[in-house]
């Protein structure tokens, strides 16, 4: 591939992840998208489950093994390394997509906020989580996350390079920002259906498994400096008192 293309495919990659980014809010809030999680025809219960399953287990295989560094081993003898990230963003972003528009909507309300303070509370935090979440990326290296430091270091002819071990802001008080910020915008919602729920509850026992991966790849990486950060730091819930003055380098959020 030539280092052109590839700048070309890596920006069309980002672009991609862009569109279901922003999908995302829509389809998880039932804002301004023409497919949500609560709208179309209401499929019967078991059906539902069965196919809302399988969509959320594509997304989810796809994104934690195709993470692995055995697998980006094997991967990148076939996909040239320096769009590897790109690529990865690309079938994630493609995922995604075939969620939002195969998703079959389950009856039944499990909530519904009729209190207008209790509406404006639950919005707040529905707009917080996702702010948290792209605040987050920018902590760490949000070119290098989503394969744009990757193809314009190719395209400058430059050695590929890694972030740097380290843990700012949000990194200070929790090791999964980007996971919390996530869990906030996914649970906050004055409208809770079935179909709601079920989403919810799998994206987060997803989050819970994913994380374990993630860090069991941190510390084979990191070593001790990531172990030493593990036990200081909690993993979603910050610390009210006592962040630890040793952190002065945390963990790259890689995958």
């Amino acid at each position: 591939m030539s280092r052109k293309l590839a700048f070309v495919y890596g920006v069309a990659s980002y672009l991609a992840f862009l569109v279901a980014f922003l999908y995302a809010i829509g389809f998880t809030g039932n804002l301004l998208v023409p497919k949500s999680i609560d709208s179309g025809t209401v499929a019967p219960i078991g059906t539902g489950l069965i196919v809302d399953a399988l969509l959320l287990g594509v997304f989810a295989i796809q994104h934690s093994v195709m993470a692995r560094p055995g697998f980006k081993r094997w991967w990148t003898k076939i996909v040239p390394k320096p769009v590897e990230r790109s690529t990865y963003v690309l079938l994630a972003s493609l995922a995604l997509g075939l969620l939002y528009w195969q998703w079959r909507p389950l009856p039944g309300i499990v909530w519904d906020v009729e209190s207008v303070l209790g509406q404006q509370v639950l919005w707040g935090l529905f707009a917080l989580g996702w702010l948290v979440v792209l605040t987050a990326t920018f902590m760490i290296s949000h070119w290098h996350l989503f394969g744009l430091q990757q193809i314009t270091q190719n395209l400058r002819g430059q050695p590929l390079s890694n972030p740097e071990f380290q843990t700012p802001a949000f990194y200070h008080f929790v090791r999964h920002p980007i996971m919390v910020g996530f869990l906030i915008a996914f649970w906050a919602t004055p409208h809770m259906t079935v179909s709601h729920l079920v989403f919810s509850i799998a994206v987060t026992g997803y989050v819970l498994i994913a994380v374990q991966l993630e860090e069991h790849d941190l510390i084979q990486r990191f070593g001790e400096r990531y172990r030493a950060y593990k036990r200081q730091v909690p993993a979603f819930i910050p610390k009210l008192m006592g962040r630890g003055d040793s952190l002065s380098r945390g963990t790259e959020k890689a995958r």
